[in-house]
């Protein structure tokens, strides 16, 4: 995309009513925007949320939809800006190679959305690891001083249970190496030896926590609730008790601003936070949404992964905390991941196509339909009108296309349009844009799947009954955990469930649409900043780990200087 003419930033905030006094320049083609931007009295514009069938490792092309969806609505005259999350280091060089859209509908410059941006991701690492050195610290004073711990430093005791320490630390990379370690080796001055690991930053609670404040002071005072450790009769222990909330803010204030970009057709998009659907909730903040409604007519985000997943998480974690309503959901397919979904293949990154699912082969498509009539109907059980959006190849056949679309139709969907993002911008999406326009248009009301007080285990049941599990079945662990939960007053948060997102069910080699399955939750774990309760469904890593054909095999510098490799 060398050829693309960006804008200065400051003219693509202005031509949006964001004067040049909110802006924080990163060069002339990045800026952060300050949230006292935000007017809570001004107009708010549209939001169109942005979902997916059940993903394949085909892609289904849901960032370039986004993308071009925005490039679109601007096409038609609708004043529109996206809002995406942050990539994460971890994709970045682990599978993905990118995560900026592609072809005609991409941010730009995206080796600078792919590779650091404007270090929040590196701020989020640096607070989190920053409250594990400080546990660490206390837990060595603590023990080296005894009972002159106290006279000596005028702190009182912690008492950490060496055993029930929760806050592991973080580094934005996948690296199963990390998963298990021993920390303090030697003991002494070395500190106090006892088993850790690392989760990737992404799946760390600050990242959380910063996708869902409402500002600065509302983040300070969700981290000083963040419980680190248990103490040894069991009671937690917050960063506020040990007194690290203020600096770990400190590490992450110029976090709380939303770094503003542009498309490849100078659409203004806003990247902030990056918390990955399958373990956290999977959207980018609140506060990139408030300043994006309130200087945008239309505003179109992306959920992670599925309907089942990132776009569940918004309405039963994001608008129950925030309110921010979306008018109508976009939910993208494509002919050869509808094939994939049939379950009939078994096909890996970077493997060449079956023939089936490269030829026309309606029948097949058929059998794959059936995924995304689930996912039409577990949009529309949120209350809202839902189009869908055929991310087109140019192998597709007319015949497949029009199928898809009147299948589409018949199971509910308001409106049906393809989607040439990639090889045309908005052009490519200006029908799909104004069928969405007329969807948003339509009376809706958000339906939520549980009130804050049902107990914790009938928002389980809720949730599972959605995927159409016959039942939950919870481990002994899960169950005390449940039990204790409750007790300690956390039985009003929202679930936030971790499990595979190539499967509607937790087990990724049940495709389609599963049947006669149970799910399995094997452990809770509240998040009482981020303000939901994370709950383990099948063998889920919050630290990644590299494959056997990593991406960053194709990532350089070439004699130019320039980045290749990144897509």
């Amino acid at each position: 995309m060398a050829s693309i003419a960006l804008k200065p930033i400051n003219e693509i905030a202005l031509q949006y009513g964001i004067a040049q006094q909110y802006l924080i320049p990163y060069g002339s083609s990045i800026a952060k925007i300050d949230p006292i931007l935000i007017n809570p009295d001004a107009a708010k514009g549209k939001l169109v949320l942005v979902s997916s069938i059940t993903p394949t490792p085909l892609g289904e092309g849901k960032t370039v939809t986004t993308i071009g969806l925005s490039q679109g609505f601007n096409f038609i005259g609708k004043p529109c800006i996206a809002c995406i999350r942050q990539p994460s280091l971890g994709p970045v060089f682990g599978v993905k190679g990118g995560a900026a859209g592609g072809g005609k509908a991409q941010v730009l410059p995206m080796e600078k959305l792919n590779l650091h941006l404007t270090g929040d991701i590196h701020a989020i690492t640096a607070a989190h690891n920053l409250a594990a050195a400080a546990l660490d610290a206390r837990l060595y004073h603590e023990q080296r001083l005894g009972d002159q711990f106290t006279p000596q430093t005028g702190l009182p005791r912690l008492n950490i249970d060496i055993n029930h320490i929760l806050w592991k630390r973080v580094v934005d990379h996948n690296d199963r190496a990390l998963r298990h370690i021993t920390v303090g080796v030697g003991g002494g001055v070395n500190g106090v030896e006892r088993a850790d690991g690392y989760d990737i930053t992404a799946a760390s609670e600050l990242m959380a926590i910063l996708a869902l404040s409402d500002d600065l002071k509302d983040m300070r005072q969700r981290i000083s609730r963040i419980i680190l450790a248990h103490d040894i009769h069991g009671a937690p222990i917050t960063a506020e008790q040990l007194e690290v909330a203020g600096a770990m803010t400190v590490l992450m204030k110029d976090a709380i601003q939303p770094t503003l970009m542009q498309t490849s057709e100078n659409t203004p998009v806003l990247i902030h936070a990056g918390p990955f659907a399958n373990i956290a909730h999977g959207n980018s903040s609140v506060i990139a949404d408030r300043i994006a409604l309130q200087q945008a007519d239309y505003v179109i985000t992306e959920a992670g992964f599925g309907s089942d997943m990132g776009m569940e998480k918004f309405f039963n974690i994001k608008y129950r905390q925030s309110g921010i309503k979306p008018s109508c959901v976009v939910l993208v397919a494509t002919l050869r991941s509808l094939k994939t979904n049939s379950g009939k293949f078994d096909i890996k990154p970077g493997q060449p196509l079956p023939p089936e699912i490269a030829e026309s082969n309606v029948e097949l498509l058929a059998l794959g339909c059936q995924n995304l009539s689930w996912h039409i109907a577990n949009a529309k059980r949120y209350g809202l009108p839902v189009i869908v959006a055929i991310n087109r190849f140019p192998t597709d056949s007319a015949e497949e296309l029009d199928y898809l679309r009147q299948y589409a139709l018949s199971c509910g969907a308001e409106g049906v349009e393809i989607s040439d993002a990639f090889s045309a911008g908005g052009a490519g999406t200006a029908k799909l844009a104004q069928a969405v326009m007329a969807a948003c248009e339509k009376p809706s009301d958000v339906n939520l799947l549980y009130p804050d007080e049902v107990s914790l285990i009938e928002k389980v049941e809720a949730l599972v009954n959605t995927y159409g599990a016959k039942q939950a079945i919870l481990t002994k662990q899960a169950t005390e955990q449940l039990s204790a939960l409750e007790k300690a007053g956390f039985g009003h948060l929202p679930l936030c469930i971790a499990k595979t997102p190539l499967s509607i069910s937790a087990d990724p080699a049940l495709k389609n649409v599963p049947k006669d399955f149970t799910v399995t939750i094997s452990s809770f774990k509240v998040s009482a900043g981020a303000g939901f309760i994370r709950a383990y469904a099948g063998n889920i890593m919050t630290m990644p780990g590299l494959g056997t054909l990593p991406a960053y095999r194709h990532i350089d510098i070439d004699d130019a200087g320039n980045i290749v490799g990144l897509s």
